[in-house]
Parts: C-alpha cells; structure tokens; sequence
C-alpha cells in the first residue's frame, strides 16, 4: 500500500524519437527520486502513452481520445513533476508540447522539476521555453534543473554518469525543492481546492 505522506512524482519522458537519449537521464532521476526517500515514482514514457499527435482543443465537447483518459488519471494522481527534455533547435519536442497540452486542470497547483540535455546549452533553452508555459497552466517551477551538457560525454555505457558525485548533488537540490513545494502545495490544495 502507498505510504500517503510521500509525494507521488511523475517523471515525464519527453522525447520521442526512434534515436532518442531522454531514457537515461530519465531513469537515473527517477532512481535518484526513489532514493530520496520522499517520493513514489511513475515513469510516464510519451513513446509509450502514443497520444494523438496533435490536440485539437477548438471543441471542449468532443470526446477524449482514450490514449488521453487512460493518462490523465497518472497525470492528476501526481503531487509532483519532473520533465526530462532535450533540446531540439534552441526548443523543447513537440510531444512534449502535445502532452502538456492535453491537460490542464491536472497541472494546475503543483510542482515541476527539469532535467535537460543536449550540446553545450545542457538543453537549458527547453527548459526556459517550458517554465513559460508551466507558468500559463498555473504550475510551480522549481527553480534549480539539472542540465547535462554534451551529454554523450557525460553518462556511461550503464547509464550513469560519470562524476556522479557532482551530478548527485544538483539531483538532490532539485528534488529537496520539489519535495518542499510538493508537499507545501499538497496541503494547501487539500485545506483550499485550487481555483482557475
């Protein structure tokens, strides 16, 4: 049975391409999250989920398809987010825009972490244009990401990288913030209902 006084993370995989890297750095947060010891854990892989490649939200009464209610319960249980996101031409993937977009309410009044990679930017323009529009769906950002600069250098054919006394460290800031907000937001969002 879940322990109720952690928070449920969702880890969202942004990436969706065929030679895609997000998978790593996606599961060395999500292990850096479980040995936190402050959060369950819920990879959401958007490869995986196969949502509708483009949100068509002209018509509020037209049914949702079922990849979007067969996600949104995962979405709305989270009390917390991490989104690992690559950079691809100085912005975020597309289906990572088509996700977000999908939901709203879901978002609304909880925290979001990131994790970016890329070349020497660490994908910090994703993450950037992605505070934006959290922002707009009434999320909380943290402030402190994890970038991974020239991430082909930076992680081990295992998967983990390869100073990770350093990176640990910037992984534990990310989440002992997101850990605070997520329970201060939880608690607030249980004493008062969120309002659009």
């Amino acid at each position: 049975m879940p322990d109720s006084s952690r928070l449920r993370v969702a880890v969202i995989v942004g990436s969706t391409r065929n030679d895609r890297f997000a998978p790593v750095p996606a599961h060395w947060i999500a292990e850096q999250a479980r040995a936190h010891g402050d959060f369950e854990v819920d990879v959401i892989d958007l490869l995986e989920e196969r949502l509708p490649v483009i949100f068509n939200g002209d018509d509020p009464e037209a049914p949702l398809p079922d990849e979007v209610k067969a996600l949104a319960p995962r979405i709305e249980a989270a009390d917390a987010f991490v989104v690992v996101t690559a950079v691809y031409n100085r912005g975020y993937p597309a289906s990572l825009k088509n996700a977000v977009d999908w939901f709203y309410s879901e978002w609304n009044a909880k925290p979001v972490g990131f994790v970016s990679y890329g070349g020497v930017g660490g994908g910090l323009h994703a993450v950037e244009q992605l505070r934006l529009v959290f922002n707009e769906l009434h999320a909380a950002c943290i402030r402190d990401a994890v970038s991974f600069a020239n991430y082909w250098e930076v992680f081990d054919d295992q998967g983990t990288p390869r100073e990770s006394h350093a990176v640990d460290g910037y992984a534990k800031t990310l989440l002992d913030q997101l850990s605070w907000w997520g329970h201060a937001l939880r608690d607030a969002r249980t004493k008062r209902p969120y309002k659009v």
